[in-house]
């Protein structure tokens, strides 16, 4: 799903076939996510940030099918909230902004990837951080992959970091496990949720971000690795 059926994606010919596959892809979505009995672990470390605020809440790609679930007890609380998700200009990444943006989510279209020396024409990477930078100054949410949309797995790319020191916005690690699931056999291993099941969403407690040094990326990468590893162990 999502860049898994990256395949799927490309055999549809049309932007009419794609914006119909995207709306049915988001209707199971929402109703797997819907029907499954959700616990929230860290509601300490969200609370601060469903009202406003700007804040980097971060995961893992292979968590990206279930998240949307921590953005619906957002919105639940607080349907004015704004967010923002980084995806890519290609055409899965149009894909899974249109599924986005079904659960009130923006897409701005760059890659994490992409920034460090700054590519020829930025390969749209420090453009959409820059335009990310612009939703954490009006006091609105990022949501982020920092290992998307390629990989490696679990392996956090320096825009996650970039963003969070340039703007000063906390960096929120999160994830979400499922007791009953698919599992794509992917790059990310991404996590298909089936309905009607139980769920854990998890929050850590927000981290500062100074720089972008390969410490604090490996900081920011132990701490989106805990959050899943402590949502599966809730989920067993």
């Amino acid at each position: 799903m999502f860049d898994a059926s990256a395949v799927f994606v490309r055999g549809l010919n049309g932007e009419a076939a794609q914006r119909a596959a995207a709306w049915l892809l988001g209707a199971y979505l929402r109703f797997a996510l819907t029907t499954t009995r959700w616990t929230l672990d860290g509601a300490d470390n969200l609370a601060p940030f469903e009202s406003d605020g700007a804040v980097v809440a971060a995961f893992w790609h292979e968590c990206l099918p279930l998240m949307p679930a921590l953005w619906m007890h957002v919105r639940r609380r607080n349907p004015h909230r704004h967010g923002s998700v980084l995806v890519s200009r290609h055409r899965d990444g149009r894909f899974i902004g249109a599924i986005m943006r079904q659960f009130g989510v923006q897409a701005v279209f760059g890659s994490a990837a992409h920034v460090e020396g700054k590519p020829p024409k930025e390969r749209g990477g420090a453009a959409g951080l820059r335009a990310l930078r612009a939703v954490l100054a009006a006091d609105q949410a990022v949501i982020m992959t920092p290992d998307g949309p390629r990989g490696p797995p679990r392996q956090a790319a320096p825009g996650v970091a970039h963003l969070a020191a340039a703007s000063g916005a906390p960096v929120l690690p999160t994830a979400a496990r499922l007791r009953h699931y698919i599992r794509v056999n992917s790059w990310d291993r991404m996590i298909v949720p089936l309905p009607f099941g139980r769920g854990v969403l998890v929050c850590l407690p927000p981290m500062t971000v100074q720089d972008s040094e390969p410490a604090t990326l490996a900081a920011i990468g132990a701490a989106l690795t805990a959050a899943a590893d402590r949502a599966e162990s809730l989920c067993r």
